[in-house]
């Protein structure tokens, strides 16, 4: 069976996966971009980038993905659904090019995008996703793009196989908390970590055989 992966997820050193208030001008709020820019300076997203260890761990996000599921918040500021003319941060060609399931309580039609990418907005708990999403991948994984309610629900329901954390040694002190009712989360996963010349850590969760 198909597995759930989460990728490049980046939090600060107390938590925080992202700042406030989020915001058309300000997506990640008073965070900035400070949590990715481990991976903005990586070849995998700039070719003028760096080829380490960020790297090496950035470009798994990609393979062996047949569609993505994606909290409301990450696909638009807040208001975006009283917008008919939001279609995401990503503009005519997002990056995902398989189809996207965007959990909403505002129904609205699929979105068809250039280079393969189909948002659907859909209202549904995390297993009746995760079973549409399968539906739609051929067979190849799921990927949890996030926010963080988005992550910590799929944790909290035991649906993720595979997740890759990246802490950022930053303290915001306020924002979007990934862990928090997660207490003994790790129980259930084989964790390996490695820290990167550039103060970043890599973790990374695999679920536990059963």
């Amino acid at each position: 069976m198909s597995r759930t992966r989460i990728h490049n997820f980046s939090i600060s050193l107390d938590g925080f996966a992202t700042g406030e208030p989020q915001s058309l001008e300000t997506p990640f709020g008073h965070a900035g971009q400070r949590l990715h820019q481990w991976m903005m300076r990586t070849e995998y997203w700039d070719p003028e980038g760096t080829d380490g260890v960020d790297h090496a761990y950035a470009q798994r996000h990609g393979p062996g993905i047949g569609a993505e599921i994606m909290g409301a918040n990450k696909f638009g500021p807040p208001g975006w659904p009283d917008d008919p003319d939001w279609k995401g941060w990503w503009g005519p060609n997002p990056p995902f090019h398989t189809p996207v399931f965007v959990l909403t309580h505002h129904a609205r039609p699929s979105l068809e995008m250039e280079g393969g990418t189909v948002f659907h907005f859909i209202e549904a708990t995390p297993a009746e996703a995760l079973e549409t999403a399968r539906a739609a991948a051929d067979g190849q994984d799921i990927r949890i793009g996030g926010g963080a309610t988005v992550v910590r629900d799929f944790l909290t329901a035991g649906l993720v196989d595979h997740m890759h954390l990246v802490q950022v040694p930053i303290v915001l002190g306020r924002g979007v908390r990934l862990w928090d009712g997660l207490e003994g989360v790790e129980e259930g996963f084989d964790i390996e970590t490695v820290a990167s010349p550039t103060g970043v850590t890599h973790f990374t969760f695999t679920r536990k055989a059963s």
